[in-house]
C-alpha cells in the first residue's frame, strides 16, 4: 500500500513539474508570437505610409498603378510569410503540448 502511495505521489509530482515546464514554454512562445506580430504590424504600417507618400508624388496614372501593384505584392508576400510563421508556431505548440503526455504514456508500454 505504501509503495503505491509513493508511486502515485511521484507521478503527481512529475506531472506537476511537466505542467509547469510546459506552461513556461507556452508563455515564452506567446511572448515571441506577440512580439513578432507587433513587428509585422509596424513594418506593414511603415510600408503603407511610404507607399501613400509615393502615391501622392506620382506624376502619372501608370506610375500610380506601378506603385499600387508593387505595394499589393509586398503586402501579400509579407502577410503569407507571417501566416506561415504563425502556422509553424501553432504546430510547434501542439507538438510541445503532447510531449509530457507522451513521456507519461511510454513507461506504461
Amino acid at each position: 500500500m505504501m509503495n503505491s502511495f509513493n508511486d502515485m505521489q511521484k507521478l503527481g509530482q512529475s506531472s506537476m513539474e511537466q505542467s509547469m515546464k510546459l506552461m513556461g514554454e507556452w508563455n515564452k512562445g506567446w511572448q515571441t508570437l506577440a512580439s513578432d506580430w507587433a513587428d509585422y504590424s509596424k513594418r506593414s504600417f511603415e510600408d503603407g505610409t511610404a507607399t501613400f507618400e509615393k502615391l501622392i508624388h506620382a506624376k502619372s496614372l501608370e506610375q500610380v498603378f506601378e506603385i499600387q501593384t508593387s505595394y499589393y505584392k509586398r503586402a501579400y508576400d509579407e502577410y503569407m510569410h507571417q501566416m506561415n510563421k504563425v502556422g509553424a508556431f501553432y504546430s510547434s505548440m501542439a507538438k510541445d503540448s503532447y510531449k509530457p503526455l507522451e513521456k507519461m504514456i511510454q513507461p506504461a508500454r
